[in-house]
């Protein structure tokens, strides 16, 4: 049970990772628009 949850909370936090940094990128292109 352990392992599965741990499992579904690193997937979540690698989604979380993904979308900080798209937004980070797409932050910077606007800012250089």
């Amino acid at each position: 049970r352990l392992k599965d949850w741990r499992r579904i909370a690193t997937r979540y936090d690698r989604c979380a990772t993904t979308f900080l940094s798209a937004v980070a990128l797409a932050a910077t292109v606007i800012f250089w628009l």
